[in-house]
């Protein structure tokens, strides 16, 4: 089952080519009621709505280096730290977008602006300090994340050894196009992943390639306790710009389209657009006043 926040607010179900409509304010309190909710009789033509983020958690668990090869492309440029498994921090979730809504390039902020192709699970009952072997019952479905990072500002807070600006600015999270339930992805450890940008392939892998599995992953971070539509990524794989040998002709500019995708899931559309387009009543960050 496909999972939707569509229009201007309103929760959902995919029926083919339509939208079924829940009687519930929000996603993540669908799943707080354990996905006990009515229809409301209201159906609407999937192509006439408006596909928003999906769900806005309370948690947004943001896990990285989980993917081997991705830490190996790391070293052949000579990253200025590992990106070795275990990492964990929160994310912002001011920063969260749907579908199709723009990623505004922060000038005056970062010259470096990245993509990161990553699979993301929903967490579908409260619980804590659970075994890998318990995660699964934990897992209520998947979306497609695209870890948008300014590389720049990255490399400045990795000497501190925390990530929080280059991944957490207005517009870097854009998740969905939906929600698809854990009972329409057998296996999610065979998965094709592929980002492209203006129609150019730039990732390619498969999650498989992960060296840590994602009942781990998630037993790993029980002890801070989950909730309830809570999401936890799983980390990047290779082909990022940051780590290409020709880097600085691979960053996100206004003007680009990424497509970020995975099987089973689907494909979450993003535009990049200036400063000025996203934001007309602000000047540019760092412009002189």
């Amino acid at each position: 089952m496909k999972l939707v926040t569509y229009d201007d607010g309103k929760v959902g179900r995919v029926d083919g080519d339509r939208v079924v409509a829940y009687d519930v304010p929000t996603m993540r309190e669908y799943f707080e009621r354990g996905g006990d909710v009515a229809e409301t009789g209201e159906t609407s033509a999937l192509a006439d709505v408006t596909l928003r983020a999906p769900i806005i958690p309370k948690k947004f668990f943001h896990t990285a280096g989980n993917f081997r090869e991705h830490h190996e492309e790391s070293t052949r440029v000579n990253w200025s730290h590992p990106v070795l498994p275990w990492i964990v921090f929160f994310q912002n979730l001011d920063a969260i977008i749907g579908p199709d809504e723009p990623i505004i390039y922060p000038e005056g902020m970062t010259n470096e602006m990245d993509y990161e192709l990553e699979l993301a699970v929903i967490i579908g009952k409260r619980g804590k300090f659970f075994s890998p072997e318990e995660a699964e019952e934990y897992i209520a479905g998947y979306i497609v994340f695209n870890d948008i990072t300014a590389r720049d500002i990255q490399r400045e807070e990795m000497k501190s050894g925390v990530f929080c600006l280059s991944k957490s600015i207005d517009t870097f999270s854009p998740i969905g196009p939906w929600i698809v339930t854990a009972d329409e992805i057998p296996d999610p450890r065979d998965l094709n992943m592929s980002l492209r940008v203006n129609g150019e392939s730039r990732q390619e892998s498969n999650t498989r390639n992960m060296s840590v599995t994602v009942p781990e992953i998630i037993s790993h971070y029980s002890a801070m306790g989950f909730n309830p539509g809570d999401i936890i990524s799983t980390g990047t794989v290779s082909g990022v710009a940051g780590f290409s040998e020709d880097a600085a002709s691979l960053y996100l500019r206004p003007g680009d389209v990424v497509e970020a995708e995975i099987e089973g899931i689907g494909v979450l559309r993003n535009p990049v657009i200036s400063w000025a387009e996203g934001h007309p009543e602000l000047s540019p960050i760092g412009a002189e006043a």
